[in-house]
């Protein structure tokens, strides 16, 4: 019987590209300070520019007014010839400024640009301080005198402004956009070149994190850092002592396993030797079970620094792994009973794999003796579970029992660590068995996930194809 695979979880549709769009300044430090100097620059242009216009609107008609005056005098005069305006000099004032001139009178009517309003220049600015239809009016009469002249033959001529002079110039505000963007461009390179030192500290603590001490953070200019190379430095420091504590604890380790040998088995020699009669053999066949748990606690610590080292080695072999998985199995029924009725389901035609056998077995024992101390009262035994998934291989091994707490399953594999504070014998070993199944998964370059079947737990080791 093989039962069906597990479904891929259900995940969530990707967000729409607007949504990302927005999240990116929140989720990066150099576009929000790009965004950040890009604001503070347009309102202080905008502040400038309110607090020149307001200045400047305060006194600029007073202050213009007479400049103005002499100037419209000096325009009528040019093209006026003995009290009389003369066309041909308009037409030549209109060629070289950019103004309009309309001449009305009882002997000449001409516009120099009758497609244009006749408002121009004659059109008074307004102010919010100038409040009343009459002020306005007012003023629209003394700003049209201002612009009008009136000559010695009863002509009015009145002057104004070639507003299409104005819009000769289209493409000014392409030009600016661009200057802007490429402005902006450049601002954003500049601080992302400035805040290249956090992109090497994050993938630095994601190193050391990782237990891979051995090379550090760089920092740029060293021998007169900034900021961000000091912070480099400090986490430079900072992991070279993480790697100097777990070295010192894991000679430690070392050492108490290996010195713990030699009495281990002396004590084990002691005991053999003991009397085998009904009066001692309770406390030698006690005493034989103690030494035994400690001398597999301790071949199983020796086993983790050995994996856990940065240069673990694999002994691969082709194996016929539903056949060792039997052996580990009959192995199992020596001790434990129970193994008998684990439910073995193996893939058809499974293929041999180059494992490291020595390992996988380690890995297959301690699955199974999970599951038979979490599943032991269960109405149902383990099972075991050999698949291929693709290239990869699977080992899954599901008890019936209560299972684990959510929050705990993520610390399952994680070493001397057991859900119930009280660290019973009865309910579970030292800590060690799921810790070495992921550094045994892991050595094949693989992984080991855990999570609750409800009921019991489903613990899953993935091995990668060739």
């Amino acid at each position: 019987m093989i039962p069906t695979p597990l479904s891929p979880p259900v995940t969530a549709p990707a967000p729409r590209w607007y949504c990302r769009l927005w999240r990116l300044p929140r989720s990066s430090l150099k576009l929000r300070l790009v965004v950040l100097f890009l604001v503070l620059a347009l309102a202080v242009v905008l502040t400038f520019i309110r607090g020149a216009q307001e200045a400047f609107t305060l006194g600029w008609r007073d202050t213009a007014r007479p400049l103005l005056t002499d100037y419209i005098d000096r325009l009528a005069a040019e093209i006026t010839v003995d009290g009389h305006p003369d066309l041909d000099r308009a037409r030549a004032l209109v060629r070289q400024l950019p103004v309009t001139v309309d001449i009305l009178g009882p002997d000449l009517n001409w516009r120099s640009h009758p497609e244009q309003s006749t408002d121009g220049l004659r059109r008074r600015p307004r102010h919010a301080d100038e409040d009343g239809d009459e002020d306005h009016e007012e003023e629209d009469r003394r700003w049209r005198s201002l612009l009008e002249r009136r000559t010695a033959d009863g002509h009015v001529i009145r002057f104004g402004l070639n507003e299409a002079a104005l819009e000769r110039r289209p493409h000014m505000l392409g030009y600016t956009l661009v200057i802007l963007l490429t402005l902006t461009l450049l601002a954003y390179l500049y601080v992302r070149r400035l805040l290249r030192p956090l992109d090497d500290i994050r993938r630095g603590a994601q190193r050391f994190g990782a237990g891979e001490f051995g090379t550090p953070i760089p920092v740029r200019h060293p021998e007169k850092p900034d900021e961000l190379g000091q912070l480099a430095q400090t986490i430079n420091t900072m992991g070279q002592d993480i790697a100097r504590m777990l070295e010192a604890q894991r000679a430690l380790l070392l050492a108490i396993s290996h010195e713990l040998r030699s009495p281990l088995t002396r004590a084990r020699l002691h005991t053999e030797l003991l009397p085998d009669n009904d009066e001692v053999r309770p406390q030698r066949a006690a005493l034989l079970r103690d030494l035994g748990e400690m001398a597999r606690l301790i071949s199983d610590l020796l086993e983790s620094e050995r994996l856990a080292g940065r240069h673990a080695t694999l002994h691969l072999e082709n194996t016929d792994l539903v056949a060792l998985a039997r052996e580990v199995l009959a192995d199992l029924a020596t001790t434990q009973p129970l193994a008998l009725n684990i439910k073995l389901h193996a893939q058809e035609a499974l293929a041999p794999r180059a494992v490291d056998r020595v390992r996988l077995r380690l890995l297959l024992r301690n699955l199974l003796d999970n599951a038979l101390r979490h599943g032991a009262q269960a109405p149902q035994p383990p099972e075991l579970r050999i698949a291929e998934e693709g290239s990869d291989l699977l080992f899954e091994v599901r008890d019936h029992g209560p299972g684990v707490p959510e929050d705990h399953l993520a610390q399952l594999s994680q070493p001397f660590f057991r859900p119930d504070a009280a660290r019973s014998r009865g309910t579970g070993g030292v800590g060690l068995g799921l810790y070495l199944c992921r550094l045994v998964a892991q050595a094949h370059g693989g992984s080991l996930t855990v999570r609750n079947a409800q009921p019991g737990l489903r613990v899953t080791a993935r091995l990668p194809g060739p």
